[in-house]
């Protein structure tokens, strides 16, 4: 049974992790965009489901639902890479082979309904608000097969007629159509399908078959077009560029050149035209010789993205190096050597050189292992870090945030807070927040929230809130212990620390799988407690992570038993238009299922407030009170309708349905 529930857990786990991941992906090209869309988001609303699954420990699935689960999770895999497909893949490819695509896409959409639906969800002590998502869903899957838009058959053809055409008698109207169907318009969507394509040619090892040359071959003429059209076409970057000369670059006749170089066709570490352009995992392109120096040197991320990369593998970007050597033929240019490249350009921040200088000498001093020196230098880093934005991107680049993150676990308190409030300085900055989760600091960050100073847990719980911002390190966080803490810091922090790590478990209860973590370390009963304090001044926050919680089983069962009820109705009376609308929210998961709550809130006079709320409150307030009101109006209802006592079955009591 124990292994049951092992495997059980993984494939949740699994499905929950993809589901995720395809919830990042954006952009889809025009020709899917459509049904891709309605997919994505058709999968993330099941997330809900698949999260309170995992929480059920007294009644584990049956065979059949775990088989069930385990075909999901298996075209899950396979809608995943569909849908990754249809945001970087081949606009031209996806045109051409439309039939079989939307073949593909038909097949997956209907395993993945039919295993949905064999895993028996109405069957599950799971939230009725949740069952009628997942119906839902189902219902948009059944209603879907057959009906899958038809492509631009038109285009199509047009992409045949313009292959089968020689360049001297090419349609320029032909070209153009095709052009803005395909929005391979400017010199950056060009580069983008080049590198589309170089991914389908990498798998036959540089030896292209007769699809994919067919492909290249239509790339060049709507890039001549574009070029015809636009002769001084460059990316979208409106950044001066630099010379020809510094990039190594001479013009064929010898002449003065200030003509601007593509960025695009520029290495991003060295910032020079790329004579080698090779491509890594995360697609991004480089000079071959400046990624090998930035992977021999340790690193294991993308320099551009920060994102991990998956294996240390170079993939020649053979339609780039073509539109390179293009450019500078059509420019007069003579094309960049292979091999060869001069040293790059050192990368840098706008922050001063004495600057820049000062975060070098500090870092010699985390270094040291000298307590005294990484004390203050990591108070500098910290103030540093606060002042502008270009000290935050100058500061990462020089590799503080490792030995930042090395000193949250050594047992000096004023170099912990120092060290986590310079993380928390840092994290302002959007591309150093996969910095700080990459390089482990998250437990650092938990330790100090559970054992620092007062200012060093609330720093904390301030840089978890930072970090949690985007969506993937929500599940990294709760995972790491994180909530429990943030909860005891709610309960027995200052008012700066409570409201600290309010907007901390806030944000990370977004996610579905940490609200159950946040009840059962015991929040509800402290969030009542804040509800109640007379000039507490938390009443906002403590509203709003209700309105969260209670729509878990466990979260409105820890309310109703809290008495929550008389401070609920009277901040529906008297609070602010968003407390009222909070306040609502709960009070609407409270009544579900459970009609004494329908007698106790109109003894306490909550009819009125929400007929004055159906009236003047929000917009998403006037729904919640509405929708509170028809439920009374029907309990009333069917309280009337029932026979006196004495006159019918005894114990039989009205169940007003959740609408």
């Amino acid at each position: 049974m124990e292994e049951e529930q092992v495997c059980q857990e993984l494939v949740l786990n699994n499905i929950i992790s993809k589901i995720n991941e395809i919830s990042l992906i954006t952009g889809f090209r025009p020709s899917v965009k459509k049904e891709y869309c309605n997919l994505a988001r058709r999968l993330k609303l099941l997330i809900p489901m698949f999260e309170e699954i995992k929480e059920i420990d007294h009644q584990p699935l049956s065979n059949d639902a775990v088989s069930s689960l385990v075909d999901f999770n298996h075209s899950l895999a396979l809608a995943l890479d569909l849908l990754r497909f249809g945001s970087l893949g081949s606009k031209i490819y996806l045109a051409l082979e439309r039939e079989q695509v939307m073949a593909k896409f038909s097949e997956i959409t209907s395993n993945l309904e039919q295993a949905l639906d064999g895993i028996s969800y109405q069957d599950l002590d799971i939230s009725d608000e949740v069952k009628e998502q997942v119906e839902l869903v189902i219902t948009q899957f059944r209603r879907a097969k057959g009906r899958v838009d038809v492509l631009d058959a038109g285009l199509h053809d047009d992409l045949l007629s313009l292959d089968e055409s020689s360049d001297a008698t090419i349609d320029p109207s032909l070209l153009k159509r095709v052009s803005e169907k395909l929005q391979l318009l400017k010199l950056d969507d060009l580069t983008q399908e080049s590198v589309a394509l170089t991914d389908l040619i990498a798998p036959t090892g540089g030896d292209p078959d007769e699809k994919i040359e067919k492909m290249c071959n239509l790339l060049k003429k709507v890039k001549d077009f574009a070029q015809t059209e636009n002769p001084n076409m460059e990316s979208s970057s409106k950044e001066k560029n630099p010379s020809l000369d510094c990039c190594g670059l001479t013009p064929a006749d010898g002449s003065p050149n200030s003509l601007a170089i593509p960025d695009d066709f520029r290495c991003p570490i060295s910032l020079e035209i790329m004579k080698d352009p090779v491509i890594v995992s995360t697609g991004q392109t480089y000079e071959r010789s400046c990624i090998e120096k930035w992977i021999k040197s340790g690193h294991n991320t993308c320099p551009k993205t920060q994102q991990t990369l998956l294996n240390s593998s170079l993939t020649p970007n053979y339609v780039l190096r073509s539109l390179i050597s293009q450019w500078c033929e059509a420019n007069g240019v003579e094309p960049p050597k292979r091999p060869g490249l001069s040293p790059p350009s050192k990368h840098t921040s706008a922050s001063s050189a004495t600057e820049h200088s000062k975060i070098e000498e500090l870092l010699r001093k985390l270094h040291s292992g000298n307590p005294e020196d990484q004390r203050s230098a990591a108070g500098e880093i910290r103030l540093l870090a606060k002042r502008n934005a270009d000290n935050r991107v100058a500061i990462a680049e020089a590799g503080a945030i490792p030995l930042l993150v090395h000193l949250l676990s050594i047992p000096d308190s004023r170099t912990q807070e120092h060290a986590v409030t310079a993380l928390l300085n840092l994290s302002i900055c959007d591309d150093n927040k996969g910095s700080i989760i990459n390089s482990g600091a998250v437990p650092g960050i938990v330790h100090v929230l559970k054992k620092g100073s007062m200012e060093a847990r609330e720093n904390a719980a301030a840089t978890l809130f930072s970090l949690s911002v985007v969506d993937e390190n929500k599940v990294t966080i709760g995972s790491s212990g994180a909530i429990p803490p943030l909860v005891m810091l709610l309960s027995e922090g200052n008012q700066r620390g409570k409201k600290d790590a309010a907007t901390a478990l806030f944000n990370l209860c977004i996610y579905q799988g940490n609200k159950g973590k946040a009840i059962r370390a015991g929040i509800v009963p402290i969030l009542i407690r804040l509800l109640m304090e007379p000039g507490g001044g938390m009443l906002d926050e403590a509203l709003a992570i209700l309105a969260i919680l209670s729509s878990h089983p466990e979260g409105k069962a820890a309310i109703g038993s809290a008495d929550a009820l008389p401070v609920l109705v009277d901040v529906i009376g008297n609070g602010s238009p968003r407390n009222k609308e909070n306040a609502c929210a709960v009070l609407v998961h409270l009544c579900s299922g459970d009609n004494s709550y329908f007698v106790a809130a109109q003894d306490l006079g909550v009819t009125g407030y929400l007929q004055e709320m159906a009236q003047n409150g929000t917009e998403r307030g006037k729904r919640k009170a509405q929708q509170l009101l028809e439920r009374i109006s029907l309990y009333n209802e069917l309280q009337a309708s029932m026979p006196v006592k004495g006159e019918g079955p005894e114990g039989h009591e009205p169940t007003v349905a959740e609408g």
